[in-house]
């Protein structure tokens, strides 16, 4: 467990480690996230709320783990990777154990609609609903069920090329923005409340037939949210 502050770069670093699915569903949207970007979404945790060190942590959708190993490098004391598909758990559990993380770090392979439990700190980085509309809420949902404090990425509702101009310009930093309007009420409607939403991009390889370019970089938001304690 980390003793001080790590280094963005090294973060950045231990993730580019981390092997990616073999064989990426479409239907299941698994797109790696990028080493950076995953980075950031750590960084803002672990050091602007502090909640990673020491906190439980569970990444819902955790594909091959580069949200839950990262929160275990930045010193989480215990976590558990969540996926549906047994081939990304099996390149998790291979991760882990290349990297020595086999004492802090757990993988199920189960639907998130199955989870129960509480946890600090819910990592996310969910289906966008491309393939399947309203794919995303079912993960806000759970993730408000059984965590504390959220961190949520999410496509960006519009297109918006000043904005990510605007953050290309600054080599991909975070902008605060406004959270989308409609999941900010459907988290309010379920107990949340988000507490800050960064405009940030991801740039996706080519990576199924229907890919027209060899890299697409798009806008999404991160949302930080916090469970609403009951009166």
């Amino acid at each position: 467990m980390p003793k001080r502050l790590v280094r963005k770069l090294d973060l950045e670093l231990f993730l580019s480690q981390i092997e990616s699915h073999p064989s990426p569903k479409p239907s299941l949207e698994q797109y790696t996230i990028p080493s950076d970007v995953a980075a950031t979404i750590l960084y803002i945790a672990a050091y602007t709320h502090n909640n990673i060190a020491h906190k439980t942590v569970i990444d819902l959708g955790c594909g091959t783990g580069k949200l839950a190993l990262g929160a275990a490098f930045l010193g989480a004391k215990k976590v558990i990777g969540v996926d549906i598909d047994k081939t990304a758990i099996k390149t998790a559990l291979k991760n882990t154990k290349r990297l020595d993380l086999t004492d802090r770090v757990q993988w199920i392979v189960a639907d998130i609609d199955t989870l129960c439990g509480k946890f600090d700190v819910v990592l996310q980085n969910p289906p966008f609903g491309i393939q399947k509309r309203g794919a995303d809420r079912k993960f806000i949902g759970k993730a408000l069920e059984i965590g504390k404090t959220i961190y949520s990425i999410h496509k960006h509702p519009h297109i918006n090329n000043k904005l990510l101009k605007k953050i290309q310009a600054r080599k991909n930093t975070l902008i605060p923005i406004f959270p989308s309007p409609f999941l900010e009420k459907f988290i309010e409607a379920h107990g949340g409340k988000v507490i800050a939403a960064y405009a940030m991009s991801i740039k996706i390889p080519h990576m199924f037939h229907f890919h027209r370019k060899k890299k697409h970089e798009f806008l999404v938001e991160l949302l930080v949210i916090e469970k609403r304690k009951r009166k």
